[in-house]
């Protein structure tokens, strides 16, 4: 496979969305970053779809395309009949406008190469030789069967896709000329390069808007555009089945859409528990191609993309010259994806690597994007992945240290609720608050233990309070109290400091300095008394000597 789908790197955030939604788990991630795992990988294209950075990126043929119109030989345009969902209102006559105008020869229907493989499905049923026969026009679903139920290839119908035989009908009529198919598919351009020869370049109909918008041309809608051939509906669940028709009455002829449904159906014909005669129209996309990943919008509206099919669809077969049925044919090997065997013991390990020591821990979340923690486990061990994608094991980490911080930290921490009522309460709050039992505060009002006056401020304000002195009556303590709104959390931080015995020592020493400052006193103004009964006698102003005794007095009152 060249590398049809891979990851733009710049843009991966690791978020695993891509690895929930692999239906075969064809993505590794090693240093923070998904890869796809190209001889895993089916090419159903759900992680292209459903990233959310866009860091899967398909590739772009449409240089090549570029290239082959400006070579000497005629290029032909094969449109996929679920065009006509993707461009709603759309012809096939604006779309053969529009791409004469990009320098194509000429533009066919690719439901025409339906038509052929369609007749032959019938050829095959009323031959009786097939018990089960799986339709093959899904390369995804043929490479899902290749490589990993090759139980099931025997009932895989070995000829052309509709694409394929319409490439071949057009080289058969027009020598030498090209083919470019446009589609909804990105799993049709591995196609085209497993058989070459036949299809020469693959653009999807995303590549194909991005090409009219650089040469500046729309599509135009037309409303007298009549029905064409019936093969136009096999772009929609069932639409295969309905081409065919009238059915083989000795079969059951049964639709299966979407990655699931193909899975669960595979595994029971590989297991042979399927034993009625079937015919099998089976699509890798829910709705089928019209489900396509690269449909753009279209996905989003499966009854109106529907409608939109069954509008352009006729009740009759578009004219076609049935090639000879050995030309239809094309071999369908197996490509099993190896599965390395792991032992028990090493299964062990890896589980408690990721904090699985015991059977009630494997929570089978999903959140890593795998069915359960062994199959996680067995990816740890081939290097598929790490322990870090294991969401409940880095909670329960985090939480772990966490608490080991808050719980040895001096200082005490408490965290309110927007409704201050009490969350979490720590050992050191605890013993500031003389509590034996911290569970007997958590979810109780802060004023259960504090004045809330402070934590109504920070609420209002949204500004911190930094060491803020708050005595408790109870335990008899002085607190530093620092209050920390968290407007992402929506919670309240506090944090306390005991500064009962710097407080206690502050408080001692001050009264301490009021005691001298009291004696002082007392001696200053007998002293005063004295010196202004020595003065008198003396005859001497007391000014100067009561200046000086002031100034001491005020030394000693400041300490």
């Amino acid at each position: 496979m060249n590398e049809c789908l891979k990851v733009k790197k710049n843009n991966c955030k690791n978020c695993y969305k891509c690895i929930r939604n692999c239906p075969v788990k064809a993505i590794s991630f090693g240093s923070n970053q998904a890869n796809i795992v190209q001889d895993e990988c089916i090419l159903c294209g759900r992680c292209f779809v459903c990233c959310p950075q866009q860091a899967k990126v398909v590739r772009d043929d449409l240089p090549i395309a570029k290239n082959l119109l400006q070579g000497p030989e005629p290029v032909y345009a094969s449109i996929a009949p679920s065009f006509a969902a993707n461009y709603p209102g759309v012809s096939i006559a604006s779309m053969t406008s529009a791409l004469l105008k990009l320098g194509f020869t000429a533009v066919e229907e690719t439901a025409a190469g339906a038509t052929i493989v369609k007749t032959h499905y019938n050829q095959m049923l009323n031959s009786g030789e097939h018990p089960i026969l799986i339709s093959s026009c899904c390369h995804t679903v043929n490479m899902l069967i290749q490589r990993y139920y090759p139980g099931a290839l025997p009932y895989l119908a070995k000829i052309h896709s509709p694409m394929q035989a319409h490439a071949c009908a057009i080289k058969k009529q027009h020598p030498g000329a090209k083919v470019v198919f446009i589609g909804p598919c990105i799993s049709k351009k591995d196609e085209a390069g497993q058989y070459p020869g036949i299809v020469d370049c693959v653009i999807t109909f995303e590549g194909f808007s991005k090409w009219l918008n650089q040469e500046n041309l729309d599509l135009f809608k037309d409303s007298s555009a009549k029905p064409g051939g019936k093969a136009r509906l096999f772009p929609i669940a069932g639409g295969i089945i309905r081409s065919m028709k009238p059915n083989n009455e000795n079969y059951h002829h049964l639709t299966v859409d979407g990655m699931d449904r193909c899975i669960s159906a595979l595994k029971d014909i590989s297991e042979g528990k399927i034993t009625d005669r079937c015919f099998i129209e089976m699509s890798a996309c829910e709705g089928s191609c019209i489900g396509g990943p690269a449909m753009g919008t279209a996905q989003s509206f499966p009854i109106r993309s529907s409608l939109d099919i069954e509008k352009q669809a006729g009740n009759f077969d578009f004219e076609v010259e049935m090639p000879d049925p050995e030309s239809l044919s094309k071999p369908i090997s197996p490509q099993a994806v190896t599965v390395p065997q792991i032992g028990t013991k090493e299964l062990e390990n890896a589980l408690l690597r990721i904090g699985k020591s015991k059977h009630s821990d494997e929570l089978n979340c999903g959140s890593c994007g795998y069915d359960t923690c062994r199959e996680k486990a067995a990816t740890i061990i081939v290097g598929k992945s790490d322990e870090t994608m294991c969401m409940p094991f880095l909670m329960d980490r985090a939480q772990s240290f966490s608490d080991i911080i808050i719980s040895n930290t001096l200082s005490g921490v408490m965290v309110l609720s927007e409704k201050l009522e009490i969350q979490e309460f720590n050992a050191s709050a605890a013993r500031i608050f003389g509590l034996e039992d911290r569970s007997g505060v958590i979810n109780k009002p802060v004023s259960f233990i504090l004045e809330p006056d402070p934590f109504l401020q920070v609420l209002e304000t949204k500004e911190n309070i930094i060491d803020q002195k708050v005595f408790l009556p109870g335990p008899d303590r002085y607190i530093a109290l620092t209050v920390i709104p968290d407007v992402s959390f929506r919670v309240i931080i506090a944090i306390m400091r005991d500064i009962t015995d710097s407080e206690t020592a502050r408080e001692l020493k001050e009264a301490q300095d009021r005691a001298t400052i009291e004696v002082t006193d007392k001696v200053i103004e007998k002293q005063m008394a004295t010196v202004q009964v020595i003065a008198s006698l003396l005859g001497e102003t007391t000014a100067e000597t009561k200046i000086a005794l002031t100034k001491l007095k005020e030394t000693l009152r400041n300490g």
